[in-house]
């Protein structure tokens, strides 16, 4: 209701529609999970700690889906999320359906269609991530912001936070000693930039409202209020029995807190990515430029460290490479009957993989400029290049 669906909640808790909805190209469903999110829940109390464990479920949602729907079964499936659910859960999800094809065969069952997975402002890699906050409120690669003494005290703590999350979290993975290594990052790259009272979803902002019961968007809880009427929740047929009645919030801080527990967002994914790409599936990387939290350059450095070759993933988009990763251009067009081409973001591609930033956009890309993310869908669809 906040990004990508067919309505949007006005001030007075009802709803309009919304043009730049991606349902307007595309079937889209969505789905709340982990078990505990949103409106779902477990009749036994069942719940995952892990985005492994969370796989397993959505790849046989996946499957019943496509095998009760029979009118979609071999139609393209584009799997797409954003923040921590793009960049940790899509890799693997998409990774589990893929690798389940093999067992649906094997029953008879049509194989799923599995095409591409667009990781909108993604949590992919926390470890080039953490260090580019930096980068991106102390050089010009994004805006100095922050003073210069508590810049160079976070340019003195970078190569310390590497060395300890490397040692840690990625040569030999010790949870004491990796939780401890976050710790460090955290206070020392991180806290400066938090105490400034910015939103983290948008750096150019000042966070709006009790950042707990808005996450920076007072229509955040504007939301949840609606999803929360009675009425609502008949429509959308909740349980009244369920655990979940009655009590959708912005975000799951008792799934965040599981989750946490296992340091789950520790663990690198663009390996996932990668295997995928090998295989066909195309990856759609997109980031809104003025999102800090999980912003374009640590998303960029993730993409350029995978290894691949001149026939890296699928070339059906047309156009050629040229340049591949290494060098971002100009993407845009023209988005009004008459109007003039303007500017869009930058971009990037090699074979199958394309990485793009939307210009005046933060974390909720779709959002703040959903005229441009319905274009970048658009031509991903479409096969073109951007």
């Amino acid at each position: 209701m906040i990004l990508t669906g067919p309505c949007r909640v006005t001030a007075d808790n009802e709803t309009k529609y919304h043009p730049e909805s991606w349902n307007e190209i595309a079937n889209v469903f969505f789905v709340d999970q982990p078990i505990g999110t949103g409106f779902s829940y477990a009749e036994y109390g069942e719940s995952v700690s892990t985005t492994e464990e969370a796989a397993k479920d959505i790849a046989a949602f996946i499957a019943i889906f496509f095998e009760h729907f029979t009118k979609f079964k071999g139609r393209a499936l584009h799997m797409a999320g954003e923040s921590y659910g793009d960049g940790r859960y899509i890799p693997l999800f998409a990774s589990a359906i893929y690798d389940q094809n093999a067992y649906l065969e094997d029953m008879g069952m049509e194989p799923i269609n599995l095409k591409s997975l667009m990781i909108g402002n993604g949590m992919t890699d926390s470890f080039k991530m953490a260090i580019s906050y930096y980068d991106m409120v102390c050089t010009s690669s994004g805006t100095p912001i922050l003073d210069i003494s508590t810049c160079v005290r976070m340019k003195q703590a970078v190569p310390r936070c590497e060395a300890f999350l490397k040692e840690s979290c990625i040569d030999q993975f010790d949870m004491i000693n990796c939780a401890a290594a976050n710790q460090f990052c955290n206070s020392e790259i991180q806290v400066p930039f938090m105490t400034t009272g910015r939103n983290p979803y948008d750096y150019t902002k000042m966070c709006e409202g009790d950042f707990m019961e808005t996450l920076c968007y007072p229509i955040m809880k504007t939301i949840a209020n609606y999803l929360n009427r009675n009425s609502t929740q008949t429509t959308l047929g909740i349980d009244p029995n369920s655990p979940a009645y009655g009590n959708h919030t912005v975000a799951s801080f008792v799934v965040y807190a599981a989750f946490e527990k296992t340091l789950d967002v520790a663990h690198p994914t663009y390996f996932y990515v990668e295997q995928l790409l090998h295989r066909g599936v195309n990856a759609l990387i997109y980031v809104g430029a003025n999102d800090w939290i999980c912003n374009w350059i640590g998303n960029l450095r993730w993409v350029r460290a995978l290894e691949y070759g001149d026939t890296f993933g699928s070339t059906s988009h047309e156009g050629d490479d040229r340049e591949g990763l290494d060098k971002l251009r100009e993407w845009g067009g023209v988005l009004e009957d008459g109007g003039e081409w303007e500017k869009m973001g930058m971009t990037a591609r090699k074979g199958g993989l394309t990485f793009a930033t939307i210009d005046g956009a933060g974390h909720t890309a779709p959002y703040d400029k959903p005229k441009e993310s319905l274009e970048l869908l658009r031509r991903w669809l479409d096969d073109k290049e951007l």
